[in-house]
């Protein structure tokens, strides 16, 4: 994928660039399609939650037969892998991607009971910061590559750095009244 981390997700540059880019790519999935080709997209999670192969489904859907098979979305494997529950009853869970700025990120992490921070990778920094204005960062554990080989996570509060990978992710437990935990 083109300009992924070169270029900020705001600028006219990067939209530019990456909506040619699907623009090609569908174009040239459409020819083989065109042909009487079969073609299999493969993802990593689920191909419809934050997945770039929702870019080629908007674009060809509606010009020929599709099946998506779903995945298991990286947040409900990391879940799942580390072995925490994330909420219960009617705890309110937010997705939030990582890219977001820090004011809307701390104001949307105050507002909800638990929470999933996406797309990590350089926005640690701002996503800490935003966890500690927001009494969270206590509770917050950090995935890295959570649903493959070498696999690490570690309360966030304990990493000594802020370098991640675009493979983490950030995960904030709801269910304060559990077992085990001070009221």
């Amino acid at each position: 994928y083109p300009v992924t981390t070169e270029i900020d997700k705001d600028h006219d540059d990067y939209r530019a660039q990456i909506a040619d880019f699907y623009e090609q790519s569908a174009e040239q999935v459409a020819e083989h399609l065109g042909a009487g080709r079969m073609v299999a997209v493969l993802s990593e999670g689920d191909p419809l939650f934050y997945g770039s192969y929702m870019h080629l489904h908007v674009r060809l859907a509606h010009r020929f037969p599709t099946e998506v098979i779903p995945g298991i979305t990286a947040m409900s494997g990391c879940w799942s892998a580390t072995g925490l529950p994330i909420v219960q009853g009617d705890d309110v869970l937010t997705v939030l991607p990582g890219t977001m700025s820090e004011f809307e990120l701390t104001r949307r992490l105050a507002d909800t009971d638990a929470a999933v921070i996406m797309k990590v990778g350089r926005n640690l920094p701002k996503i800490r910061r935003a966890l500690e204005a927001t009494g969270k960062l206590a509770r917050a554990v950090y995935v890295e590559r959570g649903t493959m080989p070498g696999s690490v996570s570690m309360r966030l509060a304990e990493k000594p750095d802020d370098k991640a990978p675009y493979f983490a992710i950030v995960l904030v437990a709801g269910w304060s009244a559990r077992p085990g935990t001070k009221p």
